[in-house]
């Protein structure tokens, strides 16, 4: 029975990831998916999408949310990538500039442009958009990553099918997409030309990115390793290398022909490297979490959260020193819920997880932020509204 259950619960994930995947583009009243950001002076901005138009408004982080007026970046409406894995995103400097990238749909079926504007003066104006990468071919640009370092570097990465549609035309043998990226250096006023990381990725699982103090990136994403398998890959990138080592980051093995919609969670591990966590939908189907040796590239023996049978999944993961945070979604007949789990001594042992929020109806993905050495919960909901909640543990 329990094997049942499972395989129900996995079918339904995919379900879920295969009707996102159709619906791409498509408004159906307000989107859910929203990104949130705080900045130096308590103040919580998020990006949201509504009727075409990319918002960003801000609320006191410190008392009961009042959110400001929202501010439009872009004056024309156009069909915002908001399902499955896409969502605008966005990232704050340490100066305080606010930086916002999306994912433009185009006509052409799971095509895109990926946008970008900021503010320099603390969220007051917003610049005119403009498209991150220099190839405007109609063709697959989405599921953008963004992260700014602490010198101010900013990073936009995406997944791009411009070499499995050369490869096409070349009638040779390509698998997956690929993943690209361009940086700033002038915060935002201009961007590198595009970069490729790695061939061979799945095509519609969100990026993890995030930037460190050398002002390298360090990406995750799921990649389509020999034999049709769906595991992931890691990759520093520096603007002084152009060819980055691609590193295996998991071993689950799951082998399938389609794009899950679920993609991974990473955060800063200290100076031994990165604390990572993943959806496998194989043999051992669950969410997992890692470490990974920022300088070996070795990853310690994956261990499983949450309820596979109430489709544990979509991680967020945060991290101050030794504390470490993983939260997660989870699903049961007549709710959503958010699980979170806590780590005091660096993700080598846990706390059991335990319920932090709970609502019916649809929902967001979590996304955890840090303030004050405390962790918070962001979460979109549609019964009750934008949930933000200092995590008890």
């Amino acid at each position: 029975m329990k094997t049942i259950k499972l395989l129900l619960s996995l079918a339904l994930v995919m379900a879920l990831a295969f009707n996102a995947e159709a619906h791409e583009g498509h408004d159906h009243g307000p989107p859910l998916a929203v990104s949130v950001a705080l900045d130096g002076q308590d103040n919580l901005w998020r990006v949201s999408v509504k009727d075409g138009f990319v918002l960003v408004d801000k609320a006191t982080a410190s008392s009961p949310l009042v959110f400001s007026a929202p501010k439009k970046l872009n004056q024309q409406a156009h069909k915002v990538g908001t399902d499955g894995d896409a969502r605008p995103k966005m990232a704050i400097a340490k100066n305080g500039n606010i930086y916002v990238t999306w994912t433009q749909a185009l006509p052409t079926p799971y095509s895109g442009y990926i946008w970008f504007s900021r503010s320099t003066d603390g969220g007051k104006t917003f610049s005119q958009p403009s498209i991150v990468h220099q190839d405007r071919a109609e063709i697959t640009h989405r599921f953008d990553g963004l992260a700014v370092s602490p010198s101010g570097r900013i990073y936009v990465a995406w997944v791009d099918k411009r070499d499995l549609i050369a490869a096409k035309k070349a009638k040779q043998a390509y698998e997956g997409a690929a993943i690209y990226y361009a940086f700033s250096d002038d915060a935002g006023a201009s961007f590198s030309p595009e970069r490729k990381v790695a061939d061979s990725s799945c095509e519609c699982c969100r990026i993890a990115i995030m930037a460190n103090e050398q002002g390298d990136a360090v990406m995750m994403w799921r990649h389509l390793f020999d034999g049709g398998v769906r595991d992931h890959a890691m990759a520093k990138v520096s603007v002084n290398a152009t060819n980055p080592t691609i590193h295996r980051a998991s071993f689950g093995n799951w082998k399938i022909d389609a794009c899950p919609h679920h993609g991974p969670a990473i955060a800063r591990g200290g100076d031994w490297g990165y604390h990572m966590a993943w959806f496998d939908g194989g043999d051992k189907a669950g969410l997992f979490y890692a470490r990974m040796d920022g300088e070996a590239w070795v990853s310690s023996p994956a261990k499983r959260f949450g309820d596979a049978n109430s489709q544990a999944g979509h991680p967020a993961l945060i991290s101050d020193g030794e504390q470490v945070w993983l939260a997660w979604k989870e699903m049961t007949e007549t709710a959503s819920l958010i699980k979170l789990a806590k780590s005091n001594d660096g993700g080598r042992s846990w706390d059991a997880p335990i319920v932090i929020k709970q609502t019916k109806g649809k929902s967001d993905y979590p996304q955890l932020l840090l303030k004050e050495a405390k962790a918070y919960l962001a979460w979109n909901t549609e019964s009750d509204g934008f949930v933000w909640l200092k995590v008890a543990l």
